[in-house]
């Protein structure tokens, strides 16, 4: 009886010795974690090009419903940057930009430049920031191009002088 009673605790305490020891992950931080997630994101994303009917660079872009009545995407003021710097477009050729926000047709585009969205003490209503946009069509051109390297402004820029319409896809005109 003893004998059993010791086999039993031995078991016992084996068990919870082998549910105890769990090798630890290294932790991550949330941030870190965040910023992978975006890059990760970013390089999945196709490159979209766009142009818009005036200068708009430093206005904050949300995304509008089909129907352009409601906002069904807008950035969070800490969402604005990328990299610890405010995530304007990339200036291209021509006027055109490269998209860093993850903008579509739908986009519009805020009163709020980058900076003053940036410094507000809170994130504004989907409602409120309906007030605010500028333009509802406020593109002329929009481009998906996914042959083409987002890191290359280069390859971008060459592409422009040869005719985006050729080598990407039109994303207004579907």
């Amino acid at each position: 009886m003893l004998r059993n009673q010791r086999y039993i605790t031995f078991i016992i305490f084996t068990l919870l010795l082998t549910l105890s020891c769990k090798t630890k992950q290294p932790s991550i931080s949330v941030e870190k974690q965040k910023e992978t997630q975006i890059h990760s994101m970013k390089a999945l994303s196709p490159i979209v090009i766009y142009k818009t009917k005036v200068n708009l660079y430093n206005n904050v872009p949300v995304i509008l419903s089909e129907d352009k009545k409601d906002i069904v995407s807008f950035p969070d003021i800490k969402d604005v940057y990328y990299k610890g710097q405010l995530a304007y477009p990339t200036r291209l050729e021509n006027g055109y930009l490269l998209d860093n926000r993850g903008i579509n047709k739908n986009v519009a585009f805020l009163k709020y430049t980058y900076e003053e969205y940036s410094k507000l003490p809170e994130t504004p209503t989907k409602e409120n920031l309906l007030k605010m946009v500028i333009d509802k069509n406020p593109l002329l051109e929009l481009y998906s191009c996914e042959k083409l390297n987002r890191m290359n402004i280069e390859e971008l820029n060459n592409s422009i002088r040869q005719g985006l319409p050729g080598i990407c896809k039109n994303i207004i005109n579907q």
